[in-house]
């Protein structure tokens, strides 16, 4: 793997943390409504969206040129929802998602 590809990627996660993380940062102080409204509410989605997202687009290359991905990305998608519908949050999901991408890809790949 040449090293702009690692640096890149870092880069982009780097920002997308900080993306996520620093509104929560300003807020810190104030007090939270406890109505939520119609913006919380898209604002609380942006991060399952932006994630499917991501996987669409990073994934479509890699399936089209090798078409044994596809199952595997497919295994990813159903973890990333179920998780995410179960949880609500996006870390462990995106972690879960990942992590059964791999396996599946590994099984499938040494049968």
């Amino acid at each position: 793997m040449r090293h702009e590809i690692l640096l890149l990627g870092l880069l982009v996660g780097g920002v997308n943390f900080l993306f996520r993380y620093l509104p929560l940062r300003v807020r810190v102080g104030r007090p939270n409504p406890t109505k939520r409204g119609v913006a919380g509410i898209l604002l609380d989605t942006i991060g399952i969206a932006s994630i499917c997202s991501l996987l669409v687009v990073s994934c479509v290359p890699e399936i089209i040129h090798d078409g044994r991905r596809l199952l595997p990305t497919l295994i990813g998608f159903a973890v990333l929802g179920l998780s995410f519908w179960k949880t609500r949050s996006i870390i462990l999901p995106t972690l879960l998602s990942a992590l059964a991408y791999g396996i599946a890809w590994k099984l499938l790949t040494d049968a």
